[in-house]
């Protein structure tokens, strides 16, 4: 039913029957479409060139007298997806938050024909979603979200009946896999790929963005969120036992406090920034960073920006979180550190390194990228719904299968 998406299609046999109506894969997320990009964005973007793409976001609060109501937007970047994000009177009942959403996702929904898929990153739009008939239900697993500062406490509970109820269960990195392989019969493991053509842009010599390009060097930059999984004790005693180095930190400050971040001068919060913009801020480093934290946060993360980093062809110094030292730990351009003088060891080796990338650790490093691909992940994502929808189609008299073009 989802077309050249490798998915098969289910049409009459006869030659004159009409096209098939364009499948609807409906993603409920935690994550906003335009905060940051990652996973969801990068494998939506792609499913939806050949199919109509709902991206349905957590509510927004309005006053208490207002009516509920979708505010519904294109992504301005032209890729075919449309945003949605309910409003919600603030203080409404739990009970009624539910119902509400669930009116109005089904008032969205009733132009759509054809078939459709429902795609979960958070249990926690199960509860006005759960009476949908899809065609198929995936659930997304792509960070262990009970471990996460301020988790509801039903979170749990709805994971395992959306595990229960999915057709296809993905995760985002091999722990993951690990916990979640004997609770579904259809678990595939999908570490974090990426778009190596874009961050490949880093390589090549950039004009500094203003904001950077004042900053001493070296320079050794983190980009992502800012949040309980950063490790902001390691970063303050780097910068303190390195004040000749400047430590740049691109990315949004998310549930922890402003003043709990470490403040030196060679410390520099940049804020967000788009994913077009990030090359131009990598270019300018000398060693890209990933300190995290090792608590419950991080046990099951697999980072996004460990391959981008590579492919931008800058070294990399993390700390030991299980998924990066089984996929990358073996690279040399790739440093594992614990404690704050290791951490600073680690960068001064890689800081070496990116002095010499005709060593042959850049080289190595792009064989091991050479097989990590976003567009390969979705073609393969593509490939395992369509192995649910032909299972299901041949059980059916008188329907026949349209291989994908």
């Amino acid at each position: 039913m989802l077309t050249r998406v490798g998915v098969p299609v289910e049409v009459e046999a006869e030659p004159s029957a009409p096209n098939p109506e364009p499948a609807t894969l409906i993603c409920f997320s935690h994550l906003r479409w335009n905060f940051v990009f990652q996973r969801p964005q990068h494998l939506m973007s792609r499913f939806a060139r050949e199919m109509n793409l709902i991206y349905w976001e957590e509510p927004l609060d309005i006053a208490a007298n207002e009516i509920p109501f979708l505010q519904v937007r294109d992504d301005e970047d032209g890729r075919n997806v449309r945003i949605i994000v309910p409003h919600l009177p603030n203080g409404m009942p739990q009970d009624a938050r539910e119902a509400t959403l669930k009116r109005l996702l089904d008032a969205h929904l009733a132009s759509h024909h054809g078939p459709i898929v429902t795609w979960y990153y958070t249990p926690m739009m199960l509860p006005f979603s759960r009476h949908l008939e899809p065609d198929v239900t995936v659930f997304d697993a792509m960070d262990e979200l009970s471990k996460f500062k301020f988790a509801p406490a039903k979170l749990l509970d709805l994971e395992q009946e959306l595990i229960d109820r999915a057709d296809i269960v993905f995760t985002g990195g091999s722990s993951l896999f690990e916990a979640k392989k004997d609770r579904h019969d259809n678990v595939h493991c999908f570490p974090s790929s990426v778009d190596r053509a874009h961050f490949c842009k880093a390589r090549a010599r950039q004009f500094d963005p203003a904001d950077q390009e004042d900053l001493p060097k070296p320079r050794l930059g983190f980009y992502g969120v800012i949040d309980e999984r950063f490790d902001t004790e390691l970063l303050a005693k780097a910068a303190e036992m390195r004040p000749d180095w400047s430590f740049v930190m691109v990315g949004p400050v998310v549930k922890i406090s402003e003043e709990d971040l470490p403040r030196r001068s060679n410390i520099h919060y940049l804020g967000s920034k788009t994913y077009q913009q990030l090359p131009g801020y990598l270019s300018g480093w000398d060693v890209a960073l990933m300190p995290f934290a090792m608590n419950e946060s991080t046990q099951f993360i697999s980072p996004t920006k460990t391959p981008e980093y590579l492919a931008g062809g800058k070294p990399v110094v993390s700390t030991p979180i299980r998924d990066v030292v089984r996929h990358y730990g073996q690279l040399e351009g790739v440093k594992i550190a614990s404690t704050a003088d290791e951490f600073v060891a680690a960068c001064d080796e890689a800081m070496e390194l990116s002095r010499h990338p005709e060593s042959g650790w850049l080289a190595e490093a792009d064989l091991t990228l050479s097989a990590s691909s976003w567009d390969t992940t979705q073609a393969r994502m593509a490939g395992l719904m369509a192995d649910v929808l032909g299972t299901r189609a041949g059980a059916n008299a008188g329907a026949l299968l349209v291989a994908a073009e």
